[in-house]
């Protein structure tokens, strides 16, 4: 708990929550985000959750058997978002996909695309298009150096031959298979910060870039903020930028996002089954509270019959990512 306590209280930047014009509350819950473990295939620079292959933590049966009764349970889930590490090294990631589309809910899995191409996983293109999950998939940039340079060597040209292999299979043109991609800019390696590109021109360039040359196409771009949070914050406190990137997020501040923000109808659930307002403070340890201050978990709001026991979402220095310029969330820019 030192370290939520760091960032609550941290001197570079004004406390998020006075730059508010009223408390950040809650909307009723539509979407229920789960990460399903730290196991993957990758080891990206900027990876907020810090997972890799050498990760082991994952989702337990139990947690699992109760994730997906909370699925059944609450018809006012509309999404259902599966993360990770790599989600789908993770145990209950099928199952927990079943459930949610047996309950008529849209599935979301966040796929590095080159899990396909590891032993075991080579079935999951076919068991997307077959359940009609809706993918969200990193490509940090259309450039392969880039790419490489963040998530490895050779993990562009793999990403190329999985949407190749998804677009064989309807994704990108069927109006049930959606195809989408994510950017996230280089890290900082000195003191000349910037917030990503405008959404629809930067979409634009990719969607004319990757058909040209790979003859790709897919359906949205999602542009996001690299906020200070796991491998992104350890990179820009080796590099003493930690204080002066998050001074450069608050001085584009936004209050016209503050209305769209992600955390607001969203439960964040981890795999040991602890329930959080965001996925990142999930990874900072800021749990979130109930009306009386209680930290929630699955069981818990299974018992309580009701999703809707949180009233004012937990803040940290680290929002200013969520609310900078156009805003970031797990759906792209929010303006």
């Amino acid at each position: 708990m030192q370290t939520q306590a760091k960032i609550i209280r941290d001197p570079a930047v004004t406390a998020f929550k006075n730059k508010l014009s009223s408390p950040l509350t809650k909307k009723g819950i539509t979407v229920l985000q789960i990460n399903l473990g730290k196991r993957c295939n990758l080891a990206c620079t900027h990876c907020h959750v810090e997972a890799g292959p050498k990760r082991t933590e994952e989702l337990s049966p139990e947690i699992c058997e109760q994730l997906t009764s909370l699925i059944h349970k609450f018809s006012e889930i509309k999404i259902v978002d599966l993360t990770g590490g790599a989600p789908e090294m993770n145990y209950g990631f099928k199952p927990l996909v079943e459930a949610a589309k047996t309950t008529g809910k849209q599935v979301i899995v966040r796929s590095n695309l080159a899990i396909y191409f590891e032993d075991g996983f080579g079935d999951l293109p076919e068991y997307f298009a077959k359940h009609q999950v809706r993918i969200v998939a990193s490509l940090p940039c259309y450039l392969a150096d880039n790419v490489d340079k963040m998530r490895g060597t050779g993990v562009f040209d793999s990403s190329v031959k999985a949407l190749q292999w998804l677009n064989q299979l309807g994704y990108g043109k069927d109006q049930n298979l959606i195809l989408d991609l994510v950017f996230n800019p280089q890290l900082p390696t000195e003191e000349k910060f910037s917030l990503a590109p405008e959404q629809s021109n930067l979409e634009r360039d990719y969607k004319m870039f990757l058909q040209e040359h790979f003859n790709i196409v897919f359906n949205n771009l999602f542009t996001f903020t690299n906020l200070p949070v796991g491998r992104t914050k350890m990179h820009l406190e080796r590099r003493k930028l930690y204080a002066s990137y998050l001074q450069f997020l608050e001085s584009h501040f936004n209050l016209s996002t503050v209305e769209h923000l992600m955390c607001r109808d969203e439960l964040s659930i981890d795999y040991l089954g602890n329930v959080y307002d965001c996925d990142f403070n999930q990874m900072m340890n800021l749990p979130a509270k109930t009306r009386n201050g209680e930290t929630l978990t699955v069981g818990k709001l299974l018992e309580a019959g009701n999703l809707d026991l949180i009233n004012e979402v937990q803040t940290a220095a680290y929002c200013y990512g969520c609310t900078a310029g156009c805003g970031s969330s797990c759906g792209g820019a929010l303006l």
